[in-house]
């Protein structure tokens, strides 16, 4: 069931924190539905209630591109045939003012981010108002971005700048947009964090006082990058030499100052990389796409179930059920969307 990030924000504010995972291809694509319904190995599992959870499936423009985003969205409305009891939203992550545009007149997303966090104050909030405003025509929600994350994540590209409390106020007041991404101290990519950093919840804290009550606010670039999965991919011949993330049980603290929203790409690569250097090197005879993928798949469930119990969401899946509709599948466009 397709609904809006809006609805999926009421539940969760103050509470969790939903996660919003990007995906690029099949395989991440049924790990991520597996994960969020508390299923194991198979399509037919039975659901389990204590780890399912809502959430957000993104798209970003990388993955868009990769080949033809139709493909992407095919995967995605059968994925909503075969899990029938999934709850999630649609969103376009780090879009542009034209791929905004896209995706709202595309009619399959039902919410959009426009990032144009690098632009002075003005230009963001004058380039957000008009996605607003096409968006909301069309029902469909739209997250804007205030202060600049670092790190690079596929072409995002940038230095910190911590999010302004006072800007923010405005930014919102004039932009129309349902949700903002903050910039706390997070990063883009596999290096987020060195020594003892962490979140400035002070920030967050103070964001949270000015805006108007229960206005839900996003965490970009929040991978945990856990030692574990760093250690397994360097032992397979990987090179992230002090790679780290978010603390993960930093989550839920943000998830109270009002955060709804948590932006997880990095993880999802690492598990991915991981588990397919390991497969060639454990099993160096074979030629197969198929059986990392399989190995790939239930690693990827289980690591999403996860990171919902740190997130919060784990068990929220029938709260949510019972508050919110669905939103209509529109039939796909013969053009490419």
């Amino acid at each position: 069931m397709i609904v809006t990030t809006e609805q999926l924000f009421e539940h969760a504010y103050g509470n969790y924190a939903v996660g919003a995972y990007n995906i690029n291809n099949l395989e991440q694509t049924v790990g991520l539905f597996r994960g969020n319904l508390g299923k194991s190995q198979s399509n037919d599992d039975p659901v389990d209630p204590a780890t399912s959870a809502p959430f957000i499936l993104q798209i970003s423009r990388g993955a868009r591109a990769y080949t033809d985003k139709r493909f992407l969205e095919a995967m995605i409305r059968t994925a909503d045939e075969v899990f029938p009891e999934a709850i999630f939203a649609v969103h376009l992550d780090h879009g542009t003012e034209e791929a905004c545009y896209d995706c709202i007149d595309s009619g399959f997303y039902s919410s959009v981010m426009i990032d144009a966090s690098d632009k002075e104050l003005a230009k963001n909030i004058e380039i957000t108002r008009r996605v607003v405003d096409r968006a909301h025509e069309k029902g469909i929600v739209v997250e804007a971005e205030l202060g600049r994350l670092g790190g690079v994540e596929e072409d995002v590209v940038g230095s910190v700048c911590l999010t302004d409390p006072g800007e923010a106020v405005e930014f919102v007041e004039k932009s129309g947009c349902d949700s903002l991404a903050v910039a706390i101290g997070t990063s883009h990519g596999a290096y987020k964090f060195a020594g003892s950093q962490s979140l400035h919840l002070d920030v967050l804290e103070s964001i949270q006082q000015v805006l108007p009550e229960g206005f839900p606010l996003v965490m970009h670039g929040s991978s945990s990058v856990p030692k574990e999965w760093v250690d397994r991919i360097n032992n397979a011949g990987g090179k992230l030499k002090g790679a780290s993330g978010v603390d993960e049980n930093q989550y839920l603290p943000a998830a109270r100052l009002g955060v709804c929203k948590v932006n997880i790409d990095t993880d999802g690569r690492l598990v991915w990389c991981t588990i397919h250097r390991e497969s060639f090197r454990d099993n160096p005879e074979n030629f197969d796409l198929r059986p990392p993928g399989k190995l790939f798949m239930p690693a990827y469930a289980q690591y999403i179930a996860h990171k919902n119990r740190k997130l919060g969401s784990a068990g929220q899946l029938e709260s949510v059920r019972k508050t919110i509709k669905p939103r209509p599948m529109v039939a796909p466009v013969s053009s490419a969307t």
